[in-house]
Formats: structure tokens, C-alpha cells, sequence
């Protein structure tokens, strides 16, 4: 019996693994998940940001709401003015339009792709109300139900 006991303490240490090292920390793999992480929250943050044009100055509202988180299916019109020429200038996905009827088969093209589309009009704090009103009625006529307009809290501009 003996004899069988040590046969099979002597199978069991055989078939153990000897008692593994402490896993070595591997760095490369690390920095490539990482800098996909990053190329991915950079390509995500940059269609926001190119949207906004550095020509338009937004006018101050201190009781304004913030903005609603969901910018799924908005599209940004930029709407801006030269005080020299008294010239109101209109952006959409980086195409410029002049007059606002202009704009109206590239809006009701996107109303009828997306129905609960909505603008959000960023207009220069010097457009004059005559030109905005034509950018508005524009849009009521492209089937665009739902308007938002960006403003700024605090006046930047030293004024």
C-alpha cells in the first residue's frame, strides 16, 4: 500500500505546473489601446468644433438654458455680418450662401432625411433682425420645426 501511495503522490507532483512568476506588466499593448482611445475621442470632438466658425460673435443672454445634450440629427447655421457693407452671409456644412431662400432645398433635403431635425442658429450679435427673420422663415418653409439658438453667458469680447 505504501508502495501505491508514493506512485501517486509521486504522479501528482508530475502533473502540477511549478508555481508561476508574477505576470510581467507589458507597456506596448497598453499604449496602443491608448492612443486608439484618444484618435477616437479626437475624431468625435473635431466635427463639433469644425462647425463652429470664428466669424460669428454670439450675442449675450445671462438668464439663457443651457444647451440639450442631444445634438443627434441638429445641423449649425452659422449666420453672419459684415458691419462694413451691411452684407449678411449664411454657413452650412461649410457651403456659404448669401440669401436665405438660398438655403432652402439643402434644409428641406435634410427635414425629409431626418424629420425630428432641428437647427441651431448661431448668428453674429450684429446680423440685423430683417436677415434673421428670412434665415427663420426659411427653415418654417424647409419643413424645419425645431429652432435653438447659441448665445454666451458673459460678454468676451472686452465691450
Amino acid at each position: 500500500m505504501a508502495h501505491h501511495a508514493s506512485t501517486a503522490s509521486k504522479a501528482r507532483s508530475q502533473t502540477r505546473l511549478p508555481p508561476e512568476e508574477d505576470p510581467e506588466f507589458q507597456i506596448a499593448p497598453m499604449i496602443d489601446i491608448l492612443l486608439v482611445l484618444l484618435v477616437f475621442f479626437m475624431s468625435i470632438s473635431s466635427t463639433e468644433v469644425l462647425q463652429v466658425s470664428k466669424g460669428v460673435t454670439l450675442p449675450v443672454a445671462k438668464d439663457a438654458k443651457p444647451a440639450d445634450k442631444n445634438t443627434k440629427g441638429q445641423t449649425i447655421i452659422n449666420v453672419m455680418w459684415g458691419t462694413i457693407n451691411n452684407v449678411g452671409t449664411i454657413e452650412i456644412d461649410n457651403k456659404q450662401f448669401a440669401q436665405a431662400d438660398q438655403i432652402q432645398g439643402l434644409l428641406q433635403a435634410k427635414a425629409q432625411a431626418n424629420p425630428a431635425m432641428r437647427i441651431l442658429i448661431r448668428a453674429d450679435r450684429n446680423v440685423r433682425y430683417e436677415y434673421l427673420k428670412q434665415v427663420m422663415i426659411t427653415a418654417g418653409k424647409a419643413g424645419v420645426g425645431k429652432v435653438t439658438f447659441s448665445v454666451v453667458d458673459k460678454d468676451s469680447s472686452g465691450q
